[in-house]
């Protein structure tokens, strides 16, 4: 079996070490046995999004998105109609600003976005910048190999406040940290396979209980659920949990 993945724009968005987040689905997927295959995508370039297993769009810049957007335009049906039959897409800050309806400047221009998700991002008047501990909500944790970790760590630097419709949800709740915007507590997003987060670091090689996620979504959308293996996680769970109380107790102090 081969997990093929989509690396979408890998010269315009690739903020704060984003593109690790790739190297540690193929390590994942590589110690289980099997193949794992990266097609890199940039502006007019192809890509059959029916044909992927995951998608990722890492961070960038709001020059970027003006652009991206300009080049996805023609085919968002078929992104959506991908992400509607289940594609796994992980999305990162301008990523996942990129999927929502618009990004609005501080001078007050709104930069339209794909227009797939609910979501809308204002920009504010100071970043929102720092190390970010979640307390995640996904079912699924307890069906990988580290379903024992209910968190996600990593670090978070963007203007952006980016707003949730009604139809969605956070992938989890903030404990330390601003989120998707550091009014409601919520950070990130999930609509069916689809997840946006700010956090960079990058966010999978501290979080493998959510890279299994990932990985087993996708397996599981090709019939093959049964071949993610148990890995032994004993160090990277001892890690991420290291992270976390380290932030946690910091912020006792303060």
């Amino acid at each position: 079996m081969k997990i093929k993945l989509g690396h979408l724009y890998p010269d315009l968005l690739d903020l704060y070490g984003d593109r690790g987040n790739i190297l540690v689905l193929a390590a994942r997927t590589r110690w289980r046995g099997l193949d794992f295959e990266v097609q890199n995508v940039s502006l007019g370039e192809q890509i059959d999004f029916h044909a992927l297993d995951i998608l990722f769009l890492g961070g960038g810049s709001d020059r970027e998105q003006n652009i991206l957007v300009a080049d996805l335009m023609g085919r968002v049906e078929e992104l959506k109609a991908a992400i509607e039959d289940g594609l796994v897409v992980l999305s990162i800050c301008g990523g996942y600003q990129l999927l929502g309806q618009y990004y609005q400047t501080a001078e007050g221009q709104r930069i339209p976005g794909l227009g797939i998700l609910d979501l809308w991002t204002v920009a504010g008047a100071n970043r929102l910048i720092g190390n970010v501990v979640v307390n995640l909500e996904l079912e699924e944790l307890a069906e990988v190999n580290s379903g024992s970790l209910s968190t996600l760590v990593g670090f978070e630097n963007h203007s952006g406040r980016t707003y949730l419709g009604p139809g969605l949800e956070p992938l989890g709740k903030v404990i330390h940290g601003h989120g998707n915007n550091g009014e409601d507590q919520g950070e990130g997003m999930r609509y069916k396979n689809v997840f946006g987060t700010y956090l960079h670091g990058p966010l999978l090689p501290k979080n493998p209980h959510f890279a299994d996620v990932l990985l087993k979504l996708a397996m599981e959308r090709r019939g093959e659920a049964g071949n993610l293996t148990l890995l032994d996680d004993q160090l990277e769970r001892l890690a991420h949990e290291s992270v976390v109380e380290r932030i946690l107790a910091k912020q006792k102090k303060i």
